[in-house]
């Protein structure tokens, strides 16, 4: 069995590649972790004399779900490594990169692709390099054969780090691929807090949690909702948004979802709330965070609009039990990065479980070449800063 469905049927159901790929996430994770301890000399080398400088910034970027990777990470590398860290698109580069290239700053890109064939990752490097040539730049992908390894591979400018070849997902939304870059950033960039030996309590809970999640998700979307809304804040707003992408493709848009911060979705958002909405929130370890978000999610419960409000939490509350929710299994507890290595693969799993209650593969969700797994039909226009 894999994700509760049998082989069998998830061949039929052209879900098998996406379930695996969810499923396998805990042993990539492993081996996300020891190729970056293998390769700890050149990455010690490399960001070294970057680090020296105390004015460096850094621009995590992607597009789609590899831009959200760098939105979660944003917030909490800022504030653990003590300086200027920002998630800036791949999409919003390549249409105003004068807007986020400083020649007066040095400066490191941190590229997050999945194939490494994207028209815009491979653009981004290719302006940040026209524009700011002392640029370096950190480039995390799943594939090999890639363009973007390729030409990383060549730059003197640049370091590589290649996933596990199993996270180069088959299916069509990212699942393992997205958490093993998350988790090799954090790696390289945090290795005394995320390395074989501090993590052994996130892999082994990971395992659990994937044993767990058929049981205890036994019945969601049934029926399918109409819309569905994560919140999350600080890092964990970045792996709402994603969760709220993995919807959108796996239902092939039929379940429309959206994302926002626990404090901004008052603020105009919550208005979406209907009879057919669900409110998935995903609340923080952080005492400060909480506050505000056991807040909201009284205030959802009591204006009882929605079909569902789920709080999906690691720490027990009364707030939380006073309502639907969904516990992440005994383990170690760590803080909101953490706490994102359990949450994704909840967020995930609702999506893939989705896709498979409407009917629609969840290998192949758009087999009509609506959207692509590697987006097509993007014209890269010379720039010229004139």
């Amino acid at each position: 069995m894999i994700l509760g469905h049998s082989r069998e049927g998830l061949v039929k159901a052209g879900g098998l590649a996406t379930a695996q790929e969810i499923d396998q996430q805990p042993l990539a994770w492993a081996d996300t972790l020891d190729i970056v301890e293998a390769e700890r000399p050149s990455i010690n080398v490399f960001l070294a004399p970057l680090l020296a400088h105390p004015n460096l910034r850094i621009i995590l970027t992607g597009a789609g779900s590899s831009a959200f990777i760098g939105e979660a990470l944003a917030p909490y590398l800022s504030r653990w490594l003590g300086r200027q860290v920002e998630s800036i698109a791949t999409t919003d580069i390549v249409t105003s990169p004068v807007s986020y290239f400083n020649a007066k700053r040095p400066t490191l890109l941190v590229s997050f692709a999945r194939s490494g064939n994207s028209p815009e990752s491979l653009a981004a490097i290719e302006l940040a390099d026209s524009l700011q040539p002392s640029c370096r730049h950190l480039v995390l992908t799943c594939s090999e054969h890639g363009e973007l390894y390729r030409r990383s591979r060549e730059n003197p400018r640049a370091l590589s780090a290649l996933m596990p070849p199993d996270s180069n997902d088959r299916g069509f939304a990212m699942t393992s691929s997205l958490s093993c870059m998350l988790l090799a950033c954090l790696a390289i960039l945090l290795p005394r807090r995320f390395n074989p030996v501090e993590c052994l309590g996130m892999l082994q809970r990971g395992r659990h949690l994937m044993d767990a999640l058929p049981r205890q998700l036994a019945g969601w979307a049934v029926p399918p909702p109409k819309r569905v809304v994560y919140l999350g804040s600080n890092e964990l707003k970045g792996i709402a948004r994603e969760g709220a992408l993995k919807m959108l493709e796996l239902s092939a848009g039929r379940i429309v979802a959206l994302f926002d911060s626990a404090i901004g979705f008052r603020h105009g958002p919550k208005s979406v709330i209907d009879e057919r909405t669900v409110v998935i929130q995903l609340i923080s370890n952080q005492a400060h965070v909480r506050r505000y978000e056991l807040d909201l999610l009284q205030e959802l419960r009591r204006d009882a609009r929605a079909e569902q409000v789920v709080a999906l939490a690691d720490r027990r509350d009364s707030i939380i039990d006073a309502g639907d929710r969904l516990y992440l299994p005994p383990g170690k507890e760590g803080d909101d990065m953490s706490l994102a290595f359990c949450y994704l693969p909840y967020l995930q799993y609702m999506a893939f479980q989705a896709s498979m209650l409407l009917g629609i593969s969840p290998d192949s969700p758009s087999p009509d070449g609506h959207v692509n797994r590697v987006v097509q039909g993007v014209t890269i226009y010379p720039y010229s800063e004139a």
